[in-house]
């Protein structure tokens, strides 16, 4: 559940210079990307005025709010990492599109996003690299009543979000069924609770959500129907969010960014074998839904951590975010920086070992 929220709209990353200073201009930073709504556990000094972000305190993360960013919010919640010495702080934005500015532009070290949302940030010159994974599977198309096929969505409205794993679904969806994207009406939306409720009202034919909203409406819209909760597209335990990190981290902090892998690696074992516990500690707190459909969407969008195998999965998307224009030219491999990640599974073999999520 990598929930969406806030206006989706992408944000002109063109006119973004992410080659240049870390910090944008006063203008141009809140034209681009808003203004900082909260800035939770003290961000510290010097976080708008240029330079690493992880110079000032600790390492900065993005602040996310669905179920890909469980270990994530763990890991902040028990400060795993200060025992190597390396806090983690997050910062709120008013949008998950400034989220992706914000790691765009150096606000922020790490982020957990859509890997649809590293693309676009890769393709426009953006320091950054995968380091690990974030949420599996969770993904579904539901449509409203009597629109049991693909052929029937033809001229029907979708309600997702732009430049979004929810975006790119539905377009690999209808292309399987050799059904162009450009035979439906397209419905941006502003955050997954609007778009749950527009389809309800019916103003939408037909939704890409996440759980636990994906089997809530199955089950609250008598007739409705899910066309597909992705496996059959893409395989068991596919991918839909993943861990960037500024390519600045990695050479200046590497350390740092260990001891955040490590202590995302072991609230994932806590989530696993602790799930009741965990989830108590973070709703409320980090999640703003009631236990049972965290229950539901923690037992359909596990975070897991090592996402190796996912490798040629996130590239071979880039041939769909290619074809939607999102992108002018495919990431390599070397768009994935699985380093960190491996020297933490060998440093750390008995935790690793005890992991029911992981590639190897």
């Amino acid at each position: 559940m990598c929930d969406r929220i806030g206006c989706n709209h992408f944000p002109t990353l063109s006119q973004m210079n992410f080659a240049g200073a870390v910090a944008p201009s006063r203008r141009g930073f809140l034209k681009g990307a808003a203004a900082i709504s909260t800035i939770t556990m003290a961000a510290g000094p010097g976080m708008l005025m240029g330079g690493p972000a992880h110079a000032a305190a600790g390492i900065k993360s993005t602040h996310g709010s669905g179920f890909c960013n469980l270990n994530l919010f763990l890991a902040h919640s028990r400060q795993y990492a200060k025992a190597a010495g390396t806090e983690l702080v997050f910062i709120n934005t008013p949008t998950s599109a400034e989220m992706v500015t914000f790691l765009g532009m150096g606000q922020v070290d790490i982020g957990l996003m859509p890997y649809t949302s590293f693309m676009a940030l890769h393709d426009k010159g953006a320091p950054v690299k995968i380091v690990a994974g974030g949420g599996v599977e969770g993904c579904a198309i539901v449509a409203r009543p009597g629109l049991d096929s693909p052929e029937k969505l033809k001229g029907k409205t979708l309600g997702t979000f732009q430049m979004d794993t929810l975006e790119v679904m539905p377009y690999d969806y209808l292309k399987k069924h050799n059904i162009s994207f450009k035979d439906v009406k397209v419905r941006y939306m502003g955050n997954t609770p609007e778009a749950v409720e527009a389809f309800k009202a019916g103003a939408l034919d037909w939704i890409c959500t996440i759980e636990p909203y994906a089997s809530a409406l199955v089950a609250d819209v008598k007739g409705a129907v899910m066309l597909t909760n992705g496996v059959d597209l893409y395989g068991k335990g596919y991918t839909d969010c993943v861990l960037a990190a500024r390519a600045s981290l990695i050479k200046d902090n590497p350390a740092g960014l260990k001891a955040i892998i490590k202590s995302m690696m072991q609230a994932q074992l806590d989530a696993e074998t602790q799930t009741e516990a965990v989830l108590k500690e973070l709703v409320g707190k980090y999640y703003k839904t009631s236990m049972e459909n965290a229950k539901i969407a923690q037992g359909k969008q596990p975070a897991v951590v090592d996402a190796r195998s996912q490798t040629d999965f996130i590239l071979k998307r880039t041939d769909s975010v290619m074809e939607m224009g999102y992108i002018k030219k495919k990431p390599g491999r070397d768009a994935i920086d699985w380093t960190m990640l491996e020297e933490v599974i060998k440093e750390n073999p008995d935790l690793y070992g005890k992991l029911k999520y992981k590639s190897a």
